[in-house]
């Protein structure tokens, strides 16, 4: 199987991102969601407005969110809308809560766990093409976040988010977290989620088709803890960079690769999250589903 190509830039500056995305080499059409996390108040490692406002706005592009399944400050839209403020994110382009007024199905056609369908914010449906811009760290529960997560927890709706993690059981946000509390004992149960993730990316890819969507990662701020969190823990390795491919599996991988790989003494705590959590069976289980490959060849610029 041919490799994927991922390109890389150590140093993350406003300059470089547009530089990876243009050795891309892909235009993106129509109308452009630009999806990344707004972060939770409190927390600090999230994307830094300032450094993706030229690649935004050269997209001519919207940044899209979507609601969280814990009850924080981005639960609710009204209070969404406020920190997107607060972060920045609204003075450097338009923004859209993708499911603040309810949220739509999307196919899945090879799932083991949703049942057919992945629930995302409805005003999906206004886009043509996406830039998947993910902030690569750790994550409490995936063991790591970066392109897969961010298409398949980002862009799911409140609802979406509950029937991905309970692997297509509930889409319930009053039950769900005891669901998984009284369910989740095991790494059957973590690998059912981290199958789920993988199922709910591929109903997205099949929705804008795979020549419409690009990823890129910043990998800085290295967090064990996601921007989810609004206490998280402080990064203990040295940011590594940017990087960016058209294979959300390939870029997960090499992402993935880099830490473990990393002569960082620092890495330990972070190598530790995402090996307790399985991390790497969602990049597997992606792969398995044709999204991608786990192959890489990473191309300097």
């Amino acid at each position: 199987m041919d490799n994927s190509k991922v390109y890389f830039t150590k140093n993350i500056t406003k300059e470089n991102l547009i530089k990876i995305f243009d050795a891309l080499n892909v235009e993106l059409k129509g109308k452009v969601a630009v999806k990344l996390s707004t972060g939770e108040p409190g927390g600090h490692n999230f994307l830094d407005a300032k450094v993706i406002e030229p690649l935004v706005n050269k997209l001519n592009g919207t940044i899209v969110e979507c609601c969280t399944a814990y009850k924080g400050r981005r639960f609710e839209p009204a209070e969404h809308w406020k920190v997107m403020e607060e972060h920045g994110f609204k003075a450097i382009a338009p923004c859209d809560i993708l499911d603040e007024d309810g949220d739509m199905k999307l196919e899945v056609v090879n799932g083991k766990h949703l049942k057919g369908y992945n629930l995302v914010g409805k005003n999906i449906v206004n886009y043509n093409s996406m830039l998947m811009l993910s902030h690569f760290k750790g994550h409490q529960m995936g063991g790591f976040g970066g392109a897969l997560k961010n298409m398949s927890i980002g862009l799911a709706s409140r609802e979406g988010k509950a029937w991905i993690h309970t692997w297509g059981n509930t889409t319930d946000l009053d039950t769900f977290w005891d669901f998984i509390s009284n369910t989740l004992n095991g790494k059957k149960e973590q690998d059912y989620f981290l199958e789920s993730m993988a199922e709910a990316c591929e109903s997205v890819i099949n929705y804008f088709g795979k020549e419409n969507i690009v990823y890129i990662n910043v990998a800085n701020n290295l967090s064990i803890d996601c921007d989810c969190s609004a206490n998280p823990k402080a990064p203990e390795m040295a940011d590594i960079g940017i990087y960016a491919s058209i294979d959300p599996v390939a870029l997960d991988q090499c992402c993935y690769d880099a830490i473990i790989n990393s002569h960082d003494h620092g890495k330990a705590s972070l190598v530790k999250r995402m090996n307790d959590r399985n991390a790497i069976h969602l990049v597997e289980e992606a792969a398995r589903l044709g999204l991608g490959v786990r192959e890489y060849e990473i191309i300097e610029i």
